[in-house]
């Protein structure tokens, strides 16, 4: 199937997810670091959701700030509100490829001490973009 033919039949379907030029761009950089890429998996990218990395001898993840459902909205350490991250309930979340780039170097760092790899990058998207309202 063309990826227009998808995209047509997603925007039909009221599905709503994070930019196809950012997930494309994602799944090239994937490839590129790995000739056995096969696509961004949503099962991988929940479990980086929720994946624990000890900071400063407390847990964390990105449901800490996020909480533990992407479509409600969040709070910082600082208590500053977050948008909620399902694309489905803010649609205009993933849109810009700059502003995704900035978070995920900020948030990963943040997290796990470390880039995530354009395939989490990728699974992470696929994941938030899975999710429907309710």
């Amino acid at each position: 199937m063309r990826p227009w033919m998808i995209l047509t039949l997603l925007m039909v379907s009221g599905a709503v997810m994070a930019s196809p030029a950012i997930i494309s761009d994602y799944a090239a950089q994937a490839k590129q670091a790995n000739s056995g890429f096969a696509g961004f998996s949503a099962e991988r990218g929940k479990s980086l959701y929720y994946r624990e990395a000890v900071q400063g001898g407390k847990k964390m993840s990105c449901a800490t700030c996020h909480t533990a459902d992407p479509r409600q909205p969040g709070k910082t350490p600082a208590f500053r509100p977050l948008d909620a991250m399902a694309p489905v309930i803010t649609p205009t979340r993933f849109t810009d490829a700059k502003k995704v780039e900035k978070w995920f170097r900020r948030n990963c760092d943040d997290v796990f001490k470390r880039e995530c790899t354009a395939q989490e990058k990728g699974d992470f998207l696929t994941f938030l973009s899975s999710l429907k309202q309710g």
